[in-house]
């Protein structure tokens, strides 16, 4: 009797932790990078680098334009990258 309780208690919670489908259980592919057509924007001004994540290429443009930044970079698909130094 036991072991028909504990077959029934596990396909009940198998039942639960697969009604979310697959797409549930494995993480998004891309994980961690911004959303489509949007990346980071890396600004140089001086020595001093900066980088604002989630922008378009053209937002990316037009906020530097307006920084009057000495060099700049766009990253197609990435977030920011401290460059190892914190953050």
């Amino acid at each position: 009797m036991i072991a028909i309780v504990r077959a029934a208690l596990l396909g009940v919670t198998l039942l639960v932790a697969g009604a979310g489908g697959p797409a549930a259980e494995l993480p998004a592919a891309g994980a961690g990078r911004t959303a489509p057509g949007h990346g980071a924007c890396y600004c140089r001004m001086g020595k001093e680098f900066r980088c604002t994540a989630d922008l378009s290429e053209q937002e990316c443009h037009r906020q530097c334009d307006e920084a009057i930044c000495d060099d700049w970079f766009w990253k197609d698909r990435l977030p920011c990258w401290n460059w190892g130094y914190g953050g």
